[in-house]
């Protein structure tokens, strides 16, 4: 599995980091991290979660 994210359409709202802490954080320079992007089939939901969470859909879960 392998987490993209369009960061052209991300409005860094953490939304994501939210669903899925151990994915995603916003920093203080309030952009988004992906914190692992080829993430262990264990954190599969989680990053679904995130995914569909997303308001802009700019993340994508490929795999």
């Amino acid at each position: 599995m392998k987490i993209v994210v369009d960061f052209d359409k991300c409005n860094s709202n953490a939304v994501c980091q939210a669903a899925a802490p151990e994915l995603f954080e916003v920093r203080e320079d309030n952009f988004l991290y992906i914190l692992d992007e080829d993430p262990p089939e264990s954190l599969r939901a989680k990053a679904e979660a995130a995914a569909q969470a997303c308001p802009t859909h700019a993340i994508r879960i490929e795999g």
